[in-house]
């Protein structure tokens, strides 16, 4: 079986990037990316390559190469799908804000609603490919609606979860550790498998890329980011045990890291972690568990959870006590509001939740982030409801320059591990701002030495004494 168009559904943070590089490995093949948001469809057509909507480093010169080839974004969705042999869902899944499950399960109205267009669509056989995070047997439920469809097309389900972590996405897609497809054990579904192990084949080496029935697939990515989350927990939890005792955080990490059992990746202690996927997948797992009556087992994993939003309310605490027990109109200059650096993804940002904190307290916050848009940030702080548009905008401020972000600001919080941040001159930073000048620094990236030599006050998350 050999694929001659794909059409992607959804034009995210995993659709844009992983079709991108599909179309650029694949010249042969047709990729159409689509999405009923217009704005987000001429944003990827921009000639203006740093206008994409979504900032990896590197994806722009993927698309300019491949976009107008064999690469298009189209708002088009129901063409799309009649003219695609494989169609890949890479739609939100969203935590339930409502209903059953509310706060934990995975909101698969989107997933639905994808599956009953290209039911009604679809006039020639087709093989949909889940590329959402979603629940283990969510491909029972996108097949019993394709298979009412009653024209008599004929649907293969395939599960490819995608493993990308964003700011590194390009080169994760590129050189992948590996590449997991779920299907079905008939002769049909491993045709369908066999089709698209084809397609990754052309760039990725054929032993890294492992095949499963659909349940095992669906169910191995949210066990991937739930075993990610639970070492950033572990180290974060880790770190308060650090400023209790004298112990250094860093320290413990790196000697524990060189136990070849354990390694050294996810052991950064910080305010804690963000992203579209940690939270999200261990809530579902979370809820997944409890409706089989594994409640022990949802009580352990719902733990990294707990422990994340505790670092979160530790970290603001913390800013609040040391500046004399109130920020009351002081003014708390932020350095990131991404979740991560290289991304201007903001979906469960530290940065959000502090910024929450210490609004509730009165403080004036100023801003800066090298990526997010000013409209962004106002979203995230509206969408929690915490207060109203109006009193977020007279509290916050963006900026465009870190320098006009910190003059006359009492303390400096670094929520995002920007590069650039080391960089910045410093002493022209220390020499505008109220004295005593603190820097609170939740990601670990500054030189903490040289800063107290200049004379701010430094304080580092897991570090029993001020470094």
């Amino acid at each position: 079986m050999t694929i001659k168009n794909i059409c992607c559904i959804g034009a995210g943070y995993v659709g844009g990037p992983t079709m991108a590089v599909v179309a650029q490995k694949c010249p042969y093949i047709t990729v159409t990316i689509v999405d009923i948001n217009a704005s987000r469809i001429a944003a990827w057509n921009n000639e203006d390559l740093s206008k994409l909507p979504v900032f990896e480093p590197g994806l722009d010169n993927i698309v300019d190469e491949a976009r107008g080839r064999n690469l298009f974004f189209s708002t088009d969705v129901d063409k799309a799908i009649d003219e695609a042999d494989m169609i890949f869902i890479s739609v939100n899944t969203p935590t339930k804000t409502y209903g059953k499950g509310k706060g934990m399960a995975a909101d698969l109205k989107y997933i639905e609603l994808c599956a009953r267009q290209i039911a009604k669509v679809s006039k020639s056989n087709k093989i949909v490919v889940e590329k959402s995070t979603l629940p283990v047997r969510t491909a029972s439920a996108i097949k019993s609606i394709l298979n009412h469809t009653g024209n008599g097309v004929q649907f293969q389900i395939l599960s490819n979860p995608e493993f990308l972590a964003e700011g590194t996405a390009i080169d994760d897609l590129l050189n992948p550790d590996r590449i997991l497809i779920g299907g079905d054990d008939s002769i049909e579904g491993q045709k369908a498998i066999q089709a698209l192990v084809d397609i990754y084949a052309n760039w990725v080496s054929k032993d890294k890329i492992l095949t499963t029935n659909v349940w095992s697939s669906e169910l191995s990515k949210l066990t991937a980011n739930a075993f990610l989350a639970q070492r950033v927990s572990s180290i974060n939890a880790i770190s308060q045990l650090c400023e209790k005792s004298g112990a250094d955080v860093n320290e413990v990490a790196k000697a524990i890291g060189m136990d070849s059992r354990i390694g050294s990746k996810f052991l950064k202690a910080s305010v804690g972690f963000g992203g579209s996927c940690f939270q999200k997948d261990i809530l579902n797992l979370v809820y997944i568990a409890k409706t089989y009556g594994l409640n022990e087992v949802a009580d352990y994993w719902e733990q990294v959870i707990i422990m994340n939003d505790y670092q979160k309310q530790r970290f603001s605490d913390n800013i609040v006590s040391t500046l004399y027990n109130t920020v009351s109109g002081k003014k708390i200059t932020f350095f990131g509001w991404a979740f991560k650096k290289d991304t201007n993804d903001t979906r469960e940002s530290a940065a959000i939740k502090v910024a929450d904190n210490l609004l509730s307290e009165q403080a004036n916050i100023s801003v800066y982030d090298p990526k997010v848009v000013e409209e962004r940030i106002y979203a995230d702080l509206d969408y929690l409801g915490t207060r109203s548009e109006n009193e977020n905008k007279a509290l916050l401020t963006v900026h465009n320059n870190p320098y006009e972000a910190s003059k006359e600001s009492h303390a400096i919080a670094v929520l995002t591990e920007w590069d650039e941040f080391k960089t910045y001159d410093w002493q022209k930073i220390y020499d505008s701002m109220y004295k005593p000048a603190f820097i609170f620094d939740g990601r670990g990236i500054l030189d903490i030495q040289t800063l107290e030599k200049i004379g701010f006050v430094c304080y580092k998350i897991g570090s029993g004494a001020k470094i």
